[in-house]
């Protein structure tokens, strides 16, 4: 199969989809009404209640969902075959994920922009928004100590990431002052902070900056303590999101994601063109059913894959920090639904790069890979893709991404810079807003119990980072103390978008409109997710690990009395429904 079809054909799908699905959704079942006075207007406090331009407020929601993301999971489940992972991206976003999205966004618009487990609480009880909010405190919790060591990583990988990502800091106060402080026009500024971008990662590409390592040696030459490179790039990213945490949303947050959202859609068409110019064909098996060493497909692919398909992190972003920036209910359509779109399409060409680049040339201990070769040996087995860790998983995406942008003239060192500041500013993105949304929840968590100790933005930020410090450095000073919970998080995450679907559901019911649309995703949801947890606890029981096996659990509870909570609440609705349609008649 040729991989320009694919990508063409992914694009028309998506085009189709959003222009008859989505509109419907706006018009039938959500019913966007510019009269409803959004949040953002009505609570205006320039810090993070900011009515915001729709083009603005699509970069920082669409940034903040990516992440790496829809790089990583696509990037390991094609070991499965391109043909899954497609038609799961393909499906997943359209009819599941971008309605999450969309919902959540409309549905936290519309009561005061609170996020959707606080939501909860009016939808179905004061104990389930608990619930709900502490598992998203949970999710929250790992997604900042793990991107810390995301970004850490590619720095390390790719030290010519590292001068334009922190340079963007820069460039995006400077683009927020020009358009809040002198009200300039989008245009001239973005064009301005975008090709300054550009210029720092050419000057990356010469100037790569290598963290070193730090180590206190005692009497007799004894190392007391080391602290490796990433560590030191967790530390500086907890510092860096602390501040960026706390600041108004449209000083750093909304114009370092709008500046990437440029970035993004610069890197989607050169490697379409790159697509479009090597026409490379895909190496990777159509369909894999049993590689070597690997789980069963069904329902692991439901959770490797997340963004680029369904993500529950997508509803925290909707509903923590989007809902609040949004001016009018119908650019909501654009911003929910529209941006997960756009996400799948960046799943296809990761799995274009991943399934088809790849065999332009994979370049190994000094030995030139090419076609199915190179496929099957960077993924010979499970393991080889897990053992490998996220270098390994990046290095798929960046090396086939590298020669399809080889193949219209962009030198091998600019290619590697440009893949490698992609993902580590995207991973930035996802990691200040994720900052910023556990100061929410914390906020939300301490007003529940009557207390006020964490409701200023000072406390609750310095619980939300000082909490992901003690993940990360909770087993040593390597920064990886996240990887300890790290196999929890996949089946939690998608959870956590099956509950979503669930407070979605149950608005629509109390609203009187169609509930199918949310109901089948949800239901789809909590099964796999449910099917995926089980198995994965019964691999934590053979393998004696009590840790994972107690949180497990305890997740797995706590979903299961959201749901006998939630099935009393629906069939409450239903049954006042059916009586007054009775009277009617």
């Amino acid at each position: 199969m040729n991989s320009l079809v694919l990508a063409i054909g992914a694009g028309i799908f998506y085009l189709i989809a959003y222009y008859t699905y989505g509109r419907y959704l706006g018009r039938k079942i959500f019913k966007l009404n510019a009269e409803n006075e959004a949040p953002s207007v009505k609570f205006e406090d320039n810090v993070d209640y900011v009515p915001s331009k729709k083009q603005v407020l699509f970069g920082h929601h669409f940034t903040s969902i990516a992440g790496t993301g829809p790089i990583v999971g696509p990037a390991i489940a094609i070991i499965w075959g391109w043909l899954p992972a497609l038609i799961w991206v393909l499906l997943g976003s359209v009819f599941m994920g971008a309605v999450h999205d969309f919902g959540t966004l409309v549905v936290s618009m519309r009561n005061r922009g609170r996020s959707i487990g606080d939501v909860a609480g009016d939808m179905i009880s004061p104990r389930a928004k608990l619930l709900f909010l502490f598992i998203i405190f949970f999710v929250l919790l790992i997604v900042i100590a793990i991107f810390g060591v995301v970004i850490g990583e590619v720095f390390r990988l790719y030290p010519e990431s590292v001068f334009p990502v922190w340079f963007q800091i820069p460039i995006a106060i400077t683009l927020g002052y020009f358009i809040y402080k002198k009200k300039a026009s989008l245009f001239w500024p973005s064009i301005a902070a975008v090709a300054l971008m550009y210029v720092t990662i050419v000057i990356g590409s010469w100037m790569p900056v290598y963290m070193p390592t730090f180590e206190a040696v005692g009497a007799g030459g004894t190392v007391l303590f080391k602290i490796e490179p990433v560590a030191i790039w967790v530390l500086l990213m907890l510092v860096y999101v602390y501040f960026a945490s706390i600041l108004p949303v449209n000083v750093l947050l909304q114009p370092r994601d709008y500046i990437n959202s440029h970035q993004l859609f610069v890197a989607l068409t050169l490697l379409a063109l790159g697509i479009i110019v090597t026409r490379p064909e895909m190496v990777a098996p159509v369909v894999n059913w049993h590689p070597t060493g690997a789980p069963p497909m069904f329902p692991l692919i439901f959770v490797v894959i997340a963004c680029g398909a369904i993500s529950g992190f997508h509803s925290l972003v909707s509903s923590g920090t989007s809902s609040k920036q949004c001016d009018s209910e119908p650019n909501s359509l654009f911003i929910g639904y529209g941006s997960m779109l756009i996400e799948g399409m960046v799943a296809v060409i990761v799995i274009i790069a991943c399934g088809a680049g790849v065999g332009l040339g994979l370049e190994d201990g000094g030995v030139l890979y090419k076609g199915a070769d190179a496929f099957n040996h960077q993924y010979s087995s499970w393991g080889s893709v897990n053992s490998g860790g996220l270098g390994h998983n990046i290095k798929a995406f960046i090396t086939g991404s590298s020669r399809m942008l080889e193949g219209i003239g962009i030198p091998p060192m600019i290619s590697n810079t440009l893949m490698g500041v992609f993902i580590a500013s995207f991973a930035a993105t996802t990691l200040d807003t994720a900052t910023r949304i556990q100061r929410y929840i914390i906020t939300e968590l301490s007003e529940s119990f009557s207390s006020k100790l964490f409701t200023n933005k000072h406390a609750a930020t310095s619980l939300a980072v000082g909490t992901a410090f003690l993940l990360a450095f909770h087993n040593g000073s390597s920064g990886k103390g996240a990887l300890t919970l790290w196999p929890l998080f996949g089946c939690t995450n998608q959870l956590l978008g099956g509950l979503a679907l669930l407070v979605i559901t149950v608005y629509l019911a109390v609203k009187r409109c169609p509930i199918y649309v949310t109901l089948i995703p949800m239901l789809f949801m909590l099964v796999m997710t449910a099917w995926a947890m089980f198995n994965t606890i019964h691999g934590f029981i053979h393998a004696g690990n009590w840790l994972l096996l107690f949180v497990g659990a305890m997740i797995s509870c706590l979903e299961l009395w959201m749901l006998v909570e939630s099935f009393f609440v629906l069939k409450r609705i239903f049954k006042n429904r059916n009586s007054v349609m009775v009277e009617n008649n």
